[in-house]
């Protein structure tokens, strides 16, 4: 089967030299191709959307994300799966499940989705906002209001509590994990001021949860500051490529984190007035 791409080529929504410049991109970036494309303002999401579903007649949805979902419906899909594969089950009937999906012809992810639920897989498309939305709500609980609470991903938990206990000390509110999967989780429902991550961790590390912050459009404005043991200006110059707000080496110091953390947060209330 096609992939993507070469689909939007023949549909003539974009150019082969405009894929050629995504591919690129999306090498280095690690994204998926249509966020790739959005970020380089060739087509939003939505229009992506509308015009897979002319092309290609897929059904489409949008505004779901305020509908009650059973919750042996939601059981179906494991919510790390939902939220690494961007994908959200919508109805059940027999042998069939309908599932909001962002790219149809991910023949990996479809397959995965077969195999999880036994059942004929249904894709429904949606965009990445949408689906995201959905599993905060229906999966994570999230509070529309969210947090004023600092999150601390560190899977040391002797330095985690002393970076806790500092910041306690002055006042902050800490939610605490262990790996970047997990603190992508709490990132999602409870919006968090300020993201504090190891870059070296199991399941999901640092960098690898600095992506998914800034592909969500519900947290990517969230300051992330880096965590760790290379203290060379080399890795500090990667962190910061990679879009961390800023980079503290190890050992921890409580006062310094204490210090980097207030910078931070002044720096963007000043950014959002």
């Amino acid at each position: 089967m096609k992939h993507l791409g070469d689909l939007l080529v023949e549909a003539e929504i974009i150019s082969n030299k405009t894929l050629e410049r995504a591919l690129e991109r999306q090498k280095s970036d690690k994204k998926r191709l249509g966020a790739v494309l959005e970020e380089m303002g060739v087509i939003t999401e939505d229009e992506l959307v509308e015009a897979l579903s002319k092309q290609f007649n897929f059904k489409t949805i949008k505004n779901f994300v305020g509908r009650t979902y059973p919750q042996d419906l939601l059981d179906l899909l494991p919510s790390d799966f939902a939220i690494k594969k961007l994908v959200f089950p919508l109805r059940q009937k027999e042998s069939q499940l309908a599932v909001a999906i962002t790219d149809p012809f991910d023949l990996e992810t479809m397959e995965m989705l077969s195999r999880f639920t036994g059942l004929q897989i249904i894709p429904v498309l949606s965009t990445r906002k949408e689906i995201l939305a959905a599993i905060s709500v229906h999966y994570l609980k999230s509070s529309i209001d969210g947090s004023d609470a600092i999150l601390v991903v560190e899977n040391s938990i002797p330095i985690a509590s002393v970076i806790k206990m500092a910041l306690v000390k002055y006042g902050y509110k800490v939610l605490l994990a262990v790996d970047g999967l997990e603190g992508l989780k709490i990132a999602l429902s409870e919006r968090p001021r300020l993201i504090i991550t190891d870059s070296e961790m199991p399941r999901m590390d640092g960098y690898g949860l600095i992506r998914a912050i800034k592909a969500n459009p519900m947290i990517c404005e969230t300051p992330v500051i880096m965590l760790t043991s290379k203290a060379s200006s080399e890795e500090e110059q990667k962190a910061l490529e990679s879009g961390f707000s800023d980079f503290i080496p190890k050992p921890v110091q409580p006062l310094r984190v204490v210090l980097r953390v207030r910078h931070i947060l002044e720096m963007t209330k000043k950014y959002r007035r």
